[in-house]
């Protein structure tokens, strides 16, 4: 074909542009759930590009998104979308901001959006989907792969627990000790000990509430295990899901650590030569036996101390830390797990289900003290990371930070109940306590009773503060079988996890007989 001279340029210049178009947007997009303890099918929104998790900005998403996301998740449709880090701050870049689908898009990759890496956003602005339960018929979910927090096949990786196997252990309140165990397809599967290091159990008690793991010698359970292999109806060896873990042991989730989560080769043993993992917890000061005030051992160092106000529950609240002789609060500027970890730690709590921005638990006064917080998670102390003052910063209260952190269970609740009030929040206190060497349930002595002692009831029930501590209760009715007075001359600093824990008489001293006279709370 003849053309005219510089004709060919133009033309390959056409067709290099007809042959390579650019698919770096339609590319198979990885999607995940991922967030504190949730239900399957809802949670934060997280995207794997260029082989690194981050999360979608909630500018412009709405509910055609939503349906997106759900049907890519592998769900049929979507029931809600959640702002502002409703499940808690992710990790690493923000992928997407802006999304606009129409709703008929089979990927999030194919909607409107400003571009991979391009936002404007914090990880306080993290959106979050809700899916219905049902799943798509044969579809193979693109959630998450291992080592990433959030779902793989249904998979809510942060249902972790200890099963007791020594009776000391079984007896234990908070368990402590015992074999690792995941929940997968509603099946609780043990973790294989291959290569088990401390920073894997030092992850694993952060998980369960607890600051630090313990040394513990295993041959005991070796031998147990060895005998159990011996027995044919038992099942140990067929138990196993996850088959390696690698922590470094500043993840605030096990499922942030790289792991093997079947056999490296079909019909191969999951756990060779191997057993159960065991991990051994040390409790924090709150939750040690004999104990209840919440101080904590102050370790040499940078040590700034950290106190949690304005949070409806233990363990979370507006984190403010005492500098100059001032308490003041932390800006929320690069605020994250890893930092809102060291703060939860340091507390005796375990790792942070969540780093709350915003001021989410109210904005504090004075000074602000710290900012551009940045920790690597090994740190015994918040003054031990870096950081900047917040002079330099321009920060203000409205951007105060705030924790929630992984609890010890503790069973409190099922010690403590209100009864005979208009509505749950309401009513006698009644407790459950050892009366001649078994457990009954009785009234408290309404004398010297107050508002420090109702604000630990209604933090024990969980039900947030206390608007009210009455001294007489005549007009509610309690229940018959806790009309004796078991406690009585109760004084609480405020700061204990449950009424248990308060100063009381020893043998049980109200002139007045309880009665209408019985202690309540309105919460």
């Amino acid at each position: 074909m003849v053309m005219p001279t510089g004709a060919s340029h133009v033309l390959l210049v056409l067709l290099l542009c007809w042959v390579a178009p650019s698919r770096q947007e339609l590319a198979p997009l990885q999607l995940g759930l991922g967030g504190p303890r949730r239900p399957a099918g809802e949670g934060r929104l997280e995207v794997l590009y260029q082989g690194r998790w981050g999360t979608v900005c909630d500018d412009g998403f709405d509910f055609h998104a939503a349906t997106v996301a759900c049907r890519q998740l592998g769900y049929t449709a979507a029931i809600t979308w959640t702002h502002s880090a409703t499940y808690g701050q992710g990790e690493g870049p923000i992928w997407l901001d802006n999304v606009r689908c129409g709703g008929s898009e089979g990927s999030l990759a194919e909607c409107v959006h400003n571009g991979w890496g391009i936002s404007d956003c914090h990880h306080g602005e993290d959106a979050g989907v809700v899916c219905s339960g049902q799943r798509l018929p044969g579809n193979s979910s693109q959630a998450t792969t291992s080592g990433h927090l959030g779902e793989v096949s249904g998979l809510t990786l942060e249902e972790v627990r200890l099963k007791p196997i020594l009776a000391r252990a079984k007896l234990s309140m908070p368990v402590m000790e015992g074999a690792v165990e995941v929940k997968h397809n509603g099946r609780w599967r043990q973790m294989c000990d291959a290569n088990w290091t401390r920073n894997n159990s030092r992850v694993v008690c952060g998980m369960l509430g607890f600051p630090r793991e313990k040394h513990i010698n295993t041959s005991f359970y070796r031998k147990l295990w060895n005998r159990k292999l011996k027995d044919p109806s038992s099942s140990q060896k067929n138990n196993f899901w996850v088959h390696k873990v690698r922590c470094q042991g500043s993840e605030p989730h096990l499922a942030r650590c790289p792991m093997q989560v079947a056999p490296p080769a079909p019909h191969q043993h999951a756990c060779p030569h191997g057993m159960h993992a065991i991990v051994s917890c040390l409790p924090g000061p709150a939750f040690q036996k004999g104990t209840g005030k919440g101080k904590n051992k102050t370790t040499p160092g940078k040590v700034l101390p950290v106190r949690l106000r304005a949070g409806t529950h233990v363990g979370e609240g507006r984190v403010e830390v005492l500098r100059h002789g001032q308490w003041g609060t932390v800006c929320d500027k690069q605020w994250d797990l890893a930092a809102a970890s060291v703060v939860c730690r340091q507390l005796g709590y375990g790792t942070a289900k969540q780093a709350l921005v915003g001021a989410r638990m109210g904005q504090g006064l004075g000074p602000i003290h710290m900012s551009n917080v940045q920790c690597t998670g090994h740190e015994r102390s918040l003054g031990e990371c870096r950081f900047q003052d917040a002079e330099q910063s321009g920060c203000r209260h409205e951007a105060d930070a705030a924790v929630r952190c992984h609890m010890p269970h503790m069973d409190f609740k099922s010690q403590v109940r209100l009864a005979g009030g208009r509505n749950p929040e309401e009513g006698v206190v009644e407790v459950l306590v050892p009366v001649q060497g078994r457990l009954q349930w009785g009234a408290v002595c309404g004398a010297q009773w107050g508002l420090n002692e109702a604000m630990v009831v209604c933090r024990q029930l969980g039900l947030g503060f206390a608007s009210h501590a009455l001294q007489e209760t005549w007009y509610w009715a309690g229940s018959p079988d806790a009309s004796r007075v078991v406690m009585s001359g109760v004084r609480c600093a405020g700061t204990e996890l449950a009424l248990q824990q308060c100063q009381r008489h020893g043998p049980v001293h109200c002139p007045s007989g309880g009665g209408r006279f019985s202690a309540g709370v309105t919460c």
